[in-house]
């Protein structure tokens, strides 16, 4: 009898012994740390004056962590027009989760382009090598925190040919942090980051 409950008790501890396991695995996926990145796009003028309209086709946004592969993110086709993101305006892409970390660039996909210029004619706008356009930017995803990754980058005319590529504007690109449960908004640009919670501007690495 004695013999029996022993091997009972036994099987027991290690049915919980497992089931614990099992419920500390589920927990710890569950409770996997993300943060949001807010992907945009601006244009700082290059030869955007050329232009009537510019409208790009972001098909996809990839980033490149510190310490893992690069991951491609769905754009979902989105529309934007450069001429519409001159100076200090910008527009969504799209906004992803992501597990947190230092990522160490960021590249836009542009799929199509579909531009008029100021004439009325067509021009031809092209990226160049049809490569994503890469923003050698690095910037972290924070825990229940908002980053805002604006990359800038513009049409300039290649030769006399009437054609024109896009070209990354890498001293433009911001990275801003916003925290969720406050109203602290810190911001990154040209290597300089600010709190808005603070008047002090401190120097941060400078950005390629």
């Amino acid at each position: 009898m004695t013999r029996t409950r022993r091997r009972f008790l036994t099987s027991a501890a290690g049915i919980a012994a497992a089931t614990t396991a099992g419920l500390a695995g589920c927990l710890g996926t569950a409770s996997a740390t993300t943060g949001t990145l807010s992907a945009r796009v601006s244009d700082k003028p290059g030869d955007i004056a050329d232009f009537e309209s510019c409208v790009v086709t972001v098909s996809t946004v990839r980033v490149k962590p510190d310490d893992g592969e690069a991951e491609s993110l769905d754009a979902g086709d989105a529309e934007l027009d450069l001429v519409e993101l001159q100076g200090d305006a910008s527009a969504l892409v799209e906004e992803f989760e992501l597990e947190t970390g230092t990522y160490e660039s960021l590249q836009v996909e542009v799929s199509e382009t579909d531009a008029t210029l100021t004439d009325g004619s067509s021009a031809t706008v092209e990226v160049p090598g049809s490569a994503p356009l890469k923003f050698e930017r690095s910037f972290e995803i924070r825990a229940d925190e908002t980053t805002t990754f604006t990359a800038d980058f513009t049409p300039v005319k290649a030769g006399n040919a009437g054609k024109y590529v896009l070209q990354p504007v890498a001293n433009e690109v911001t990275v801003t942090y916003e925290s969720t449960e406050t109203t602290a908004n810190e911001t990154e640009t040209n290597g300089t980051t600010t709190d808005s919670t603070a008047t002090e501007t401190t120097a941060n690495e400078t950005a390629s």
